[in-house]
């Protein structure tokens, strides 16, 4: 089975979220919204579906990490999350939430080797 596919996206914590898109915006060019910024590209194996990674600046208050104490985190792009999240059960990983269904996916939060929160994502291209 195939696990990761890509990185979905890149978040990080930092004293003002605004601030750091207006300056992303103004000195790097980044099309930035209340959200961050999206990095549209074609997908390897069928270029005509196009794929996206999220770039997100958080408040440094932000609980979305929790339970890391980490200052960043890492949106994986998967195939088949309810397969997976099976697997990795018996592998014994932590699953930290179940999976949540969105118009634009599938979302759970696993946690690594040191604790690091990262999202797993199964996106709707």
């Amino acid at each position: 089975m195939k696990k990761v596919t890509g990185i979905g996206g890149v978040f990080f914590k930092c004293k003002d979220p605004h601030k750091i898109k207006e300056w992303y915006k103004t000195h790097l060019g980044l099309d930035t919204n209340e959200y961050g910024a999206s990095f549209e590209w074609r997908q390897e194996e069928d270029p005509t579906k196009k794929g996206f990674t999220q770039w997100s600046p958080f408040s440094e208050t932000t609980k979305y990490f929790a339970p890391s104490t980490k200052e960043f985190m890492i949106n994986y792009r998967v195939e088949n999350l309810e397969a997976l999240v099976e697997q990795l059960r018996q592998e014994g990983v932590t699953i930290v939430d179940d999976i949540e269904v969105v118009e634009y996916g599938k979302f759970v939060h696993i946690l690594d080797a040191e604790d690091n929160k990262i999202e797993l994502w199964e996106p709707v291209d």
